[in-house]
């Protein structure tokens, strides 16, 4: 009897030891559930831009005060008949600003 009960305990601890630390034990489920959080994060932050650039693909579909938003501050294209000022600052004279 204490011969078996030797032995089921030397199984109980060689079960225990691989569940904690063998392959697929608590340690890979904890290192492995990490893993998925921070790629559920990941996701989430792709996701909120998919759905910036799909908001930003309608409009764009949709009429065309974006496009000449668009074509108005990236490619500094004006209207017909429409007069641009370009505003260019000014030199600081060097009496008023001695280095």
């Amino acid at each position: 009897m204490r011969t078996l009960l030797a032995i089921l305990l030397i199984i109980f601890t060689l079960l225990q030891f691989k569940m904690w630390f063998g392959e697929g034990g608590y340690r890979d489920v904890k290192r492995l559930s990490l893993r998925v959080e921070k790629q559920e994060q990941e996701n989430e932050i792709l996701a909120q831009r998919n759905r910036e650039l799909q908001a930003e693909v309608e409009d764009l579909r949709q009429g065309l005060q974006a496009i000449e938003e668009r074509a108005r501050s990236e490619l500094g294209m004006i209207k017909e008949n429409e007069e641009f000022y370009q505003v260019v600052p000014g030199k600081k004279n060097s009496a008023e600003n001695p280095e």
